[in-house]
């Protein structure tokens, strides 16, 4: 079905109409007339399109030499095995980084832990539940998140409200959110404006509650005076997040971008929020929460609610089973004897196959919303990680990790990217620099890099 439009069309042009018997919003596509001669800015601004940086976790990393193959120098091409088979038909979206390595400077491999806080913060933990500094989601959110409704949205589909990847410190580890219908309602209920909108009127309530705050926070300067060193640090992680819910409640009070992509999304199915399937940890679950999530995500991107977001789609322990069985994904790496005929361990394999059938899933909700010239898979980079190689062992070194989605054109993308044997950090500097982070180092100790990966720099 095609529609002629005669016309130059607003870009705050919208579709409305009824499924199901529920209200919908669509924002027309991006139309050429809107755009400049490239396809890559609006042609009355100049302003481009707005890139978004993502997370996505799972736990347990690959199967040795199941997974990619191995290349002894960076070049294009990823030979994706059986385990990333999913991933082949998003090839021309993916890099690869692999032969990364973990080094600890002689602290300890907190297992399951140690890994991923390295790679998202660029220092080792010195206990085992220590985030020594923010994550890059967070810093990433400083430059570009500021003008939007929320800094970062966090969801999990795995059921455990407190692993989330996200967080400034230790003691600033926010829960994420595991409930498909929470998630829709913190994004798309009480407070949500449609960014298509002809009308905006500010709503009475949030400029009150945004008076009370402020007041609140004036009143914080005098007591921060009054206390140790010890106790600002903790204050200023507290009133970090409340400045945080100001700044929400302040972009209440000014109408909406519009955002041609955004369509409403309707509510999932109550079914899905009953303590006993958000607490769930069997995998078709999991994955059922997992494909909502994704679509309310990427429409939260859409609609220019958040620019960056994470997604845990395992947790880091891997507290997934089948139906019927006691032994879990993380307890199968351990416990599980190596097939001889296989060289690995088949259920284990089986649950990280599950792993990247979702992250295709993942990829593929961002590839089917259209914007500007092409989808938003081209104006977004996630960066997919996880704690260890090959979880048998609980090995740091070649830690496996991909980025995803051109990044508006910033990054090149197809690439195996060869570490050897160079800190993970080098990978977590050249996406804050993608994605605008004035920074020329990152990491401590023997974890410090000045060394973007400079192959995939557009």
């Amino acid at each position: 079905m095609s529609i002629l439009l005669p016309k130059k069309t607003s870009r705050r042009a919208v579709l409305r109409g009824m499924l199901g018997g529920a209200s919908l919003t669509l924002g027309l596509p991006i139309l050429d007339s809107h755009l400049n001669s490239s396809g890559t800015a609006f042609a009355d601004t100049g302003a481009p399109l707005p890139v978004r940086f993502g997370t996505w976790y799972w736990g347990m990393g690959h199967t040795p030499g199941h997974a990619i193959g191995a290349k002894n120098q960076t070049a294009r091409g990823i030979e994706f095995l059986e385990e990333t088979a999913p991933l082949q038909r998003y090839a021309e979206y993916i890099n690869y980084f692999g032969d990364f390595n973990v080094p600890l400077d002689g602290r300890s491999n907190y297992t399951h832990f140690t890994g991923w806080v390295c790679s998202r913060t660029g220092s080792a933990p010195e206990a085992g539940n220590e985030i020594p500094a923010p994550t890059l989601d967070l810093l990433i959110a400083d430059e570009i998140g500021k003008g939007t409704r929320f800094p970062t949205i966090d969801a999990s589909s795995s059921g455990i409200a407190r692993e989330n990847y996200s967080a400034r410190g230790t003691h600033s580890r926010a829960e994420t959110e595991i409930s498909p219908v929470r998630l829709y309602a913190r994004l798309f209920g009480e407070g949500f404006i449609d960014p298509n909108t002809a009308d905006f009127v500010p709503d009475p309530r949030v400029m009150a509650r945004r008076s009370v705050l402020s007041a609140f926070t004036d009143q914080t300067r005098d007591y921060m005076k009054t206390i140790s060193m010890a106790d600002r640090q903790r204050l200023d992680e507290y009133f970090t997040s409340i400045r945080q819910v100001e700044n929400q409640l302040a972009m209440q009070l000014e109408p909406p971008a519009p955002a041609q992509a955004c369509l409403i999304p309707g509510a999932p199915a109550e079914a899905l929020d009953r303590d006993a399937l958000a607490s769930s940890r069997e995998i078709d679950t999991v994955r059922a929460n997992h494909r909502i999530m994704a679509e309310l995500l990427a429409m939260a991107v859409a609609c220019n609610q958040t620019r960056v977001f994470n997604m845990a789609y395992v947790d880091n322990f891997a507290n997934v089973r089948r139906a019927g069985e006691s032994y879990t994904h993380h307890m199968l790496t351990h416990e599980e004897p190596i097939d001889t005929d296989l060289g690995y361990q088949p259920l284990a394999y089986w649950f990280q196959l599950r792993s990247m059938e979702a992250l295709a899933d993942y990829i593929e909700v961002f590839s089917r919303i259209p914007e500007g010239d092409g989808t938003l898979l081209d104006n977004v980079l996630i960066y997919a990680s996880t704690e260890t190689n090959y979880a048998r062992v609980h090995t740091l070194d070649a830690l496996p990790g991909y980025s995803i989605g051109k990044a508006g054109g910033r990054i090149k993308t197809g690439y195996h990217v060869v570490g050897g044997g160079d800190p993970v950090t080098r990978v977590g500097l050249t996406l804050q620099q993608v994605m605008g982070v004035r920074r020329t180092s990152w990491g401590t100790r023997s974890l410090e890099t000045s060394r973007p990966l400079t192959d995939i720099l557009a």
